[in-house]
Formats: structure tokens, C-alpha cells, sequence
């Protein structure tokens, strides 16, 4: 089992460290970080601008399909499907601000987990 170090951070006090050093952070602190860097940077920042990050989204979504297409590294294509990640946690961040998506997260994973097999793609590959 890896052990877990807190380390401080003057914008959240549940960020850790794992055991080889490395940052990991939840969701919502995820959400703060970008707010925070959306701001320093002067992008969009308006509920009317949703439809613009989420359309971003979906263009880092189809950078990330090319990049693996092309037999990039696994870095580049994980860095197109990080941009994924932020431009969805902060479209999420404008369009359902009270919503913890940490939560939102565990249950959206509990009620996949509870559907039959061959909801969405299981009805393609069935186990043996």
C-alpha cells in the first residue's frame, strides 16, 4: 500500500503527496486550480461561455484521438485528454457550481456498476 504525505497548499488542505513525491488532487481542488488559473489568464469566464468550453472539450477529444492514431507517446495523448479534463470540470465549475463532483462521481460510478452487462458497449465483448 502506498502512503499517502499532506503537504500544504495555501488553496486546499487536502492535497497529498504519494510516496514518490508526486501532487494528487480530487476533483473539486482541480475545479479551484483551474478557476483560479481561468482568472490569472483572462479566458472565458461567464455561465454564457459554457457551450465554448465544452466545444473545446470535444476538440481536445478528437486531438487526443489523432495523437493516438499517429502512434504518439503516451504522454502527448494523456496531455490532450488532461486539456479534456480541464475544459469539462470547468465548464462544470460555471454550469453546476453547487454540485460536488467528487460526488457526483461516486455516484455516477455506482449506478454504472449496478446496470446489466450489456448496457452501452458490454453487449459487445461478453465474458466467457
Amino acid at each position: 500500500m502506498v502512503t499517502l504525505y499532506k503537504i500544504p497548499n495555501p488553496l486546499s488542505t487536502t492535497n497529498t503527496l504519494t510516496a514518490g513525491g508526486e501532487e494528487t488532487m480530487n476533483l473539486e481542488e482541480m475545479k479551484k486550480q483551474i478557476e483560479t488559473l481561468v482568472k490569472e489568464k483572462g479566458f472565458y469566464n461567464k455561465p454564457e461561455d459554457i457551450p465554448k468550453k465544452l466545444l473545446f472539450a470535444f476538440i481536445e477529444l478528437g486531438e487526443a484521438s489523432d495523437a493516438w492514431k499517429k502512434g504518439e507517446t503516451e504522454e502527448k495523448i494523456a496531455e490532450e485528454l488532461i486539456d479534456v479534463i480541464f475544459y469539462v470540470l470547468d465548464a462544470s465549475r460555471l454550469a453546476c457550481p453547487s454540485v460536488n463532483m467528487d460526488e457526483m462521481f461516486r455516484k455516477k460510478l455506482q449506478k454504472n456498476r449496478s446496470r446489466q452487462y450489456q448496457y452501452g458497449e458490454g453487449h459487445r465483448h461478453k465474458p466467457a
